[in-house]
């Protein structure tokens, strides 16, 4: 069995399905608040991802004076797009299906990112190349956190023990997996294109200083939203007992991955495990059923 290259594995993008028919609004069984912690990434990611290939389509012409890392790039750009579609399907089947609509919130995720994290720069000094530069910088920045949040997943066996539904699980368990897999590539990019490591550093506190507001305020909004729930809000205790009982990652996991992502000598391969992801891909339900997407 050959060694698994932990910064360059093979990238690529996987057809996937999911069948939302037997999945309950609350799918952490009595868990309605805990749910929508989870269900947060649901409203952010299938903006962002589509955001993430729109950055990198234009970041691919810096990229192609080295060979591996605009093949990584463009497998990357796959993996990103069926992670906005089969998130996107959340919404639309299993939120929307059982009287959950998102769409007043999404339709503003929708707006941040075309409009202020856009192709104009924000201010006038700020040239185009420059501005790229920067949505790179954040880009990588939030894949370190979109990774260690796919390991934590992979081995969040709390949630298997609190009931949670398979179908949900396999979603965060595959697109976690997927996020291990590639994680080095923004970061590489970023590198490639800048490698300063002040610009990181600011970068990433643009794209992640906003994270505790951004899950609190849709928490509260899917709360809001749900039609089985009345005068339900959730609160700093609901958050600490999700933790506790290991449904969500803690504040204390959160600044170890910022720690680590901060230290000057960090590369993301150095974090997470290639071989935890692709035990998980060679038996999830979704990937082993449609497989890689053929290239072409």
């Amino acid at each position: 069995m050959s060694e698994i290259d932990e910064r360059h594995p093979v990238i690529t993008p996987r057809r996937v399905k999911f069948d939302w028919a037997d999945t309950p609004l609350h799918w952490i069984p009595g868990e309605p608040v805990a749910t929508h912690f989870i269900n947060v990434l649901h409203l952010l990611l299938p903006a962002g991802e589509r955001w993430f290939v729109h950055v990198y389509k234009q970041a691919l012409p810096l990229v192609e004076d080295d060979e591996r890392l605009f093949r990584e790039v463009k497998g990357f750009m796959g993996q990103e797009a069926v992670h906005a579609y089969s998130h996107q399907g959340v919404l639309d089947r299993q939120m929307r299906g059982q009287g959950l609509d998102p769409r007043p919130l999404t339709d503003r995720i929708e707006w941040l990112f075309k409009r202020i994290l856009g192709d104009r720069p924000p201010l006038p000094l700020i040239s185009r190349k420059r501005w790229l530069v920067v949505r790179i910088g954040v880009i990588a920045g939030i894949e370190h956190y979109t990774a260690v949040l796919g390991q934590w997943i992979l081995d969040a066996r709390a949630l298997d023990e609190a009931g949670a539904d398979p179908t949900m699980m396999d979603l965060l368990r595959w697109h976690g997996a997927e996020e291990v897999e590639h994680r080095s590539v923004a970061f590489d990019v970023y590198e490639h294109v800048s490698g300063v490591y002040w610009r990181r550093f600011i970068a990433f506190f643009i794209g992640v200083l906003a994270l505790p507001l951004t899950v609190y305020a849709g928490a509260a909004f899917l709360c809001r939203a749900d039609p089985t729930l009345t005068g339900v809000r959730p609160r700093i205790r609901d958050y600490r007992r999700a933790v506790r009982r290991g449904l969500f990652p803690g504040n204390r996991f959160m600044l170890a991955a910022a720690r680590a992502y901060l230290r000057r000598d960090y590369h993301p391969s150095r974090e997470c495990s290639t071989q935890r992801a692709l035990d998980y891909l060679a038996v999830s339900p979704a990937a082993r059923t449609v497989g890689p997407k053929a290239s072409g």
